[in-house]
């Protein structure tokens, strides 16, 4: 479903734009995945709605088939990448599993604020992005998600989620659809 409404109270949630991953390969350029982030980013800060931006510096504990990233990270690995420009007022959230909501408080401070609904983008579609909304979702949340402020390493992944997964979810967009909603609300 086409983006076609946001709540009065939508929160952005912006995934794992640090700079431990900003420079791994993706399948769309990551500087456009910033750049429609940073105008998401900018709109929502400018009408004084709430900005969460998560960082990953882990992963949850269990075996897996395949082989994951050590538990160590080098020095700045976790952080933000500057063009978010953290704010004072923005909620900072670090997360060690796939998703935002998890293992976190995200949801409590959410909905302490009245937040109904959330626009997410970031990396990695199939991974972190997907795993936020779904948590989002399941947090009874609207969500909306900002399909061109994503990417992930694997082309079929992201194809996936935008295709099939997401539309379950919520609506989808482009980072300049969400704006123009924005921009109409009172």
């Amino acid at each position: 479903m086409a983006v076609t409404t946001l709540d009065p109270n939508t929160a952005l949630i912006v995934v794992d734009l640090q700079k431990g991953l900003v420079g791994a390969p993706f399948s769309h350029p990551i500087d456009k995945v910033v750049e429609r982030s940073c105008a998401l980013l900018h709109a929502f800060r400018e009408r004084g709605l709430t900005v969460v931006l998560v960082n990953v510096a882990g992963g949850a504990p269990g075996r897996t088939e395949q082989p994951r990233h050590s538990r160590t990270f080098p020095a700045g690995w976790t952080d933000l990448i500057d063009e978010l420009g953290q704010q004072p007022g923005d909620i900072v959230v670090t997360k060690r599993t796939w998703g935002a909501f998890a293992s976190t408080d995200l949801g409590d401070r959410l909905k302490a604020l009245g937040v109904t609904q959330v626009v997410v983008t970031g990396v990695a579609t199939g991974t972190g992005v997907e795993s936020t909304a779904r948590q989002a979702y399941e947090h009874g949340l609207n969500v909306t998600l900002a399909i061109d402020a994503m990417t992930d390493s694997r082309s079929e992944a992201h194809d996936y989620s935008i295709r099939n997964v997401f539309p379950r979810l919520g609506e989808t967009g482009t980072a300049q659809d969400i704006i123009d909603l924005l921009g109409t609300r009172n």
